[in-house]
C-alpha cells in the first residue's frame, strides 16, 4: 500500500520507521510543514528515496496534479498543521487519515495534552480518525487510553505520546492495509464532545483564586517544553516549574496570594480554596537566562492575584 506523508516532529519519526519496517507498505512522497521543512523528514526522504515537497498550500490545484501522479493508496497526517479541503481528502482511494493526541471527540482542536492536564483528567486518549472537512470530527479507525498521574506533567506525556501515537497511528495503517478497519463515529462516543483553541501569549498566567489542585494542574500542564506558569512579585515576573499539593490542607478565607510559610521545598501559598507549596521558580528577564531556585520568599510576601 503506498502512502503520502503529511508530516512534523519526533512523532511522525517513530511513525515512518515503523511504516519503513513493514511488509507491505511504502511511502511514496514525504510532505512537510512548509514553516519548518523538518531536515529529519527530509533524511528520510533521501533515505526511502521518494520525494520531499514542502508546499505553502497543498489544497492548490498545482500541487494536488503534482501528488496525484504518484497514485498513492493512503494519505496520512502526523503533526501536519494545514486544514485540508475536500478535494485533497478525497484524492486516495483509501482515505486521508490523521493522528490526533486526544480522546475525540473530545480535545478536539490544539494543544490536547497540555488541555487534558489543565482539566485534571486522569487519562489521555490517542485517536486515529479519517480526515473531513470539520476540525477532528472524522470517523474514528482506532483509538486507545493512557493514564495520566498527579506525578505526570506536559513533558513527561509529551515524551508517552511520541511513541504511543506511532503505534497508534501505525497500527491503524496496516488495519487499513488488511481491509480490517471497524469505523466509529464520533457522535456514538457523544453527540457535542469538546474544542480547544491554540494557547497564546497571556494564557500562561496563574490566577491564585483558582483552587490549589487547579494551579497544580497548571503549573504542570504547561512546564518545560512549554512557556512554564507565570506569575508576578510587584512588577518581577517569575515561572512556575514545580509545585505540589499540601495533603489535609484545610480550607480558609485568608488573602489570595500571600505567602503563609516556607521550608526546605519552597514556599506555602495562599490560593483560593487552601494553600499549595511552590516548589521552584525562576526569575524571568528579557534576554537572560536564569537559574532554577527554591523559593524562600519571606512570609507575608504577596504575589500579584491574577497577573
Amino acid at each position: 500500500m503506498k502512502i503520502g506523508y503529511f508530516a512534523d516532529g519526533p512523532w511522525s519519526h517513530e511513525t515512518i520507521q515503523l511504516i519503513s519496517e513493514t511488509k507491505g507498505l511504502e511511502i511514496s512522497y514525504i510532505v512537510p510543514r512548509f514553516d519548518t521543512q523538518d531536515p529529519v523528514l527530509q533524511e528520510w526522504a533521501v533515505k526511502l528515496d521518494v520525494p520531499f515537497l514542502p508546499c505553502e498550500n497543498v489544497n492548490s490545484a498545482i500541487f494536488i496534479e503534482k501528488i496525484k501522479t504518484f497514485n498513492a493508496d493512503l494519505l496520512v497526517s502526523m503533526s501536519f498543521n494545514q486544514i485540508l479541503k475536500k478535494e485533497i481528502i478525497g484524492l486516495a482511494k483509501n482515505g486521508f487519515i490523521n493522528c490526533h493526541a486526544g480522546a475525540l471527540p473530545f480535545y478536539r482542536g490544539r494543544n490536547p495534552l497540555n488541555w487534558a492536564i489543565i482539566n485534571g483528567e486522569k487519562q489521555f486518549g490517542i485517536t486515529v480518525h479519517y480526515v473531513d472537512e470539520g476540525i477532528d470530527t472524522g470517523d474514528i479507525v482506532e483509538q486507545r487510553l493512557y493514564s495520566i498521574s498527579l506525578e505526570d506533567n506536559y513533558a513527561t506525556l509529551l515524551d508517552k505520546a511520541v511513541f504511543e501515537c506511532a503505534n497508534v497511528l501505525h497500527s491503524a495503517i496496516v488495519k487499513i492495509q488488511r481491509n480490517r478497519v471497524i469505523r466509529q463515529s464520533q457522535c456514538e462516543i457523544h453527540s457535542v464532545g469538546t474544542y480547544f483553541g491554540i494557547r497564546t501569549f497571556g494564557d500562561e498566567i496563574v490566577d491564585f483564586n483558582w483552587r490549589a489542585e487547579r494551579v497544580h494542574n497548571f503549573i504542570r500542564a504547561i512546564c518545560t517544553p512549554g512557556p512554564n506558569a507565570r506569575c508576578f512579585i510587584g512588577d518581577e515576573e517569575y515561572a512556575i516549574i514545580s509545585s505540589e499539593l499540601i495533603q489535609n490542607a484545610p480550607t480558609f478565607i485568608a488573602t489570595v496570594g500571600e505567602v503563609l510559610g516556607r521550608n526546605e521545598k519552597g514556599v506555602v501559598v495562599k490560593v483560593g480554596d487552601t494553600t499549595l507549596l511552590i516548589k521552584k521558580m525562576k526569575k524571568c528577564e528579557s534576554n537572560s537566562e536564569n537559574e532554577v531556585f527554591i523559593p524562600s520568599f519571606r512570609i507575608g510576601t504577596r504575589f500579584r492575584v491574577n497577573g
